[in-house]
């Protein structure tokens, strides 16, 4: 029985859209304007624990699109998911959070974001497949990379006031 209640356990409890911000400073305006837009998207993840065992995950979305120098819109959203974790090993919990939950979460989050574009009159934009594993272990390099600068300057400040 108590190998039973030591079982890993992963389920989804309930994905939702949290926030979702639409503007479209230059309209009408815009509208008229020829020349294709450039688009520029950032994401990022996250995760809280909500409970014992229940954590929501987070993706979130900025689409920008900009004609020449004026905004045609932006997007902001973040999309949720609220999941059940127990009994995982501490080591595999970080790479769930950051890769597992946020592959389940992204359909919604492109669906609703080319939804949103597409009702505020332009053509849908379908943001592209993420991998996941990759911004992840991008993130991991990121954040080594800014202890180790942290350290160093840490250490030429000691330096600094020792001399």
């Amino acid at each position: 029985m108590s190998d039973q209640n030591l079982q890993p356990i992963f389920q989804i409890q309930r994905v939702y859209l949290k926030d979702l911000s639409l503007e479209q400073p230059n309209s009408p305006a815009i509208f008229l304007e020829q020349d294709a837009p450039s688009i520029e998207v950032t994401l990022d993840v996250g995760a809280e624990p909500l409970a014992e065992g229940i954590v929501e995950a987070t993706v979130t979305v900025t689409v920008t699109a900009k004609v020449k120098d004026k905004v045609a819109f932006l997007v902001e959203a973040k999309q949720a998911g609220i999941f059940e974790a127990r009994n995982i090993p501490q080591d595999q919990m970080d790479p769930l959070l950051g890769i597992g939950c946020p592959n389940i979460i992204y359909p919604y989050l492109r669906s609703n974001v080319a939804d949103a574009i597409s009702r505020a009159g332009f053509p849908p934009i379908h943001l592209t497949e993420i991998n996941f594993e990759a911004f992840y272990q991008q993130r991991l390099a990121n954040m080594a990379e800014q202890a180790r600068l942290a350290a160093e300057a840490g250490n030429t400040e000691a330096a600094a006031t020792t001399h």
